[in-house]
């Protein structure tokens, strides 16, 4: 009897390369699996899974994991405005926590023999499917044939022309990884320190025809809970609807510059609409309804989370305890954000909540002071600086 390896299938051409290769080499029955994160179109949906039946798998599955990763990953990463390197909103590579946590537990269910993954040597996704295939699933094998082959991509479309199994892998001048928290994009122009992305690298482009566009975006407990009044209990929608009305407008681009976990520099550039403008939006309403020390501590528990994110790490205790300050402190994190889209920019304009701290009860800053005076405000100077004071009189003495 066969044994059996479920293959992360993605429908490229790394994971088409190993559904043919484990049946054909090593006689292994292949079950795909697309862990689906809300990042595809129906339309894409059915070419991946007439992609996996062409290439002569046993089974293919989709596994909808997109509730659990807004529940588990994306609603944490808007608690902490998390913006790795203050830029990248931890776009695709986020995901992989979700994908390989269903994968593994989809394998165990089956009672596979081996796991195979199609990521290189080279990159961030081989550490973060290896690791939490060992942690959710440590009795089954890990298989990784790009890496263990060192292929290059040539090599894999001359093999798969040789077996039966050429779908029409085009030569694609950049690399585009599509998800619903953002896209990555890599090319020639993110190998180099110089260089920018073209305009028709990104997936969306500027077809907006107005000017501008005002958007209202609602949040409850630090969660975007309605986009210009219509509400969206299903976040993952909400998340979909921002999307596909600010894409238009080609906003939430940059480059990012960061340390991989193997401690060399990458570089990609990312489109990331929706994630941006939710990020952002969020950010101003906390800096009006959160004190001075929530926000204080929630930007260094926020990038140190991102980071360990960022990295696969999610499954340290450590991350529990963080998200359960982060949740904490959504308790007031609610109103109405109002943002301007513009071409290839997004301002947010202002925000109105019931628990603004910036109320003119208390009085207007550099204008009207309601709950103390002048002579207050006189006596508290000379205590507050009171320590550094002693100290410079004392040392001054020397």
């Amino acid at each position: 009897m066969s044994k059996k390896v479920v293959l992360a299938f993605s429908g490229g051409l790394d994971t088409s390369y190993c559904a043919v290769y484990l049946a054909q080499e090593m006689g292994l029955e292949v079950y795909t699996a697309l862990a689906d994160t809300g990042g595809f179109s129906p339309d894409e949906l059915k070419k991946i899974e007439d992609r996996a039946w062409a290439l002569g798998v046993k089974d293919y599955v989709r596994l909808d994991v997109s509730q659990q990763y807004y529940n588990e990953t994306i609603k944490y990463m808007i608690f902490g405005n998390v913006l790795k390197n203050g830029a990248y909103p931890i776009s695709v590579s986020s995901e992989r926590i979700s994908q390989a946590t269903a994968i593994a537990q989809y394998a165990k269910n089956l009672g596979a023999d081996y796991i195979c993954h199609g990521s290189t040597g080279a990159g961030n996704d081989q550490v973060r499917f290896d690791m939490i295939f060992d942690i959710v699933a440590p009795e089954i094998e890990v298989i990784a044939l790009i890496r263990e082959k060192r292929l290059s991509r040539e090599a894999e479309r001359e093999y798969l022309r040789a077996h039966g199994g050429d779908i029409d892998f085009k030569t694609a001048e950049y690399s585009i990884n599509q998800g619903i928290w953002g896209t990555s994009v890599g090319g020639k122009e993110t190998l180099t320190s110089s260089e920018t992305l073209p305009e028709e690298a990104y997936p969306s482009q500027m077809t907006a025809k107005e000017a501008s566009r005002r958007v209202v975006l609602t949040f409850e407990k630090g969660e975007m809970t309605a986009i210009d009044g219509q509400p969206y209990e299903d976040r993952v929608k909400g998340i979909q609807a921002l999307q596909a009305l600010a894409a238009p407008f080609a906003v939430g681009r940059g480059m990012h510059v960061g340390d991989t976990i193997i401690g060399i520099k990458g570089r990609v550039g990312f489109e990331a609409a929706a994630p941006m403008i939710i990020i952002k939006a969020h950010h101003m309403l906390e800096k009006h309804t959160l004190t001075k020390w929530q926000l204080f501590w929630k930007d260094q528990i926020s990038s140190f989370y991102g980071n360990y994110l960022h990295e696969g790490q999610y499954y340290d205790p450590v991350m529990r305890d963080m998200e359960a300050m982060l949740e904490s402190s959504q308790k007031n994190v609610s109103g109405e954000v109002y943002v301007e889209l513009y071409p290839y920019r997004f301002e947010v304009i202002g925000i109105s909540s019931k628990h603004d701290l910036m109320s003119s009860k208390f009085g207007a800053y550099g204008e009207t002071m309601a709950h103390w005076t002048g002579e207050d405000v006189k006596g508290f100077t000379k205590i507050f600086g009171l320590q550094t004071s002693l100290y410079t009189r004392i040392n001054d003495e020397e």
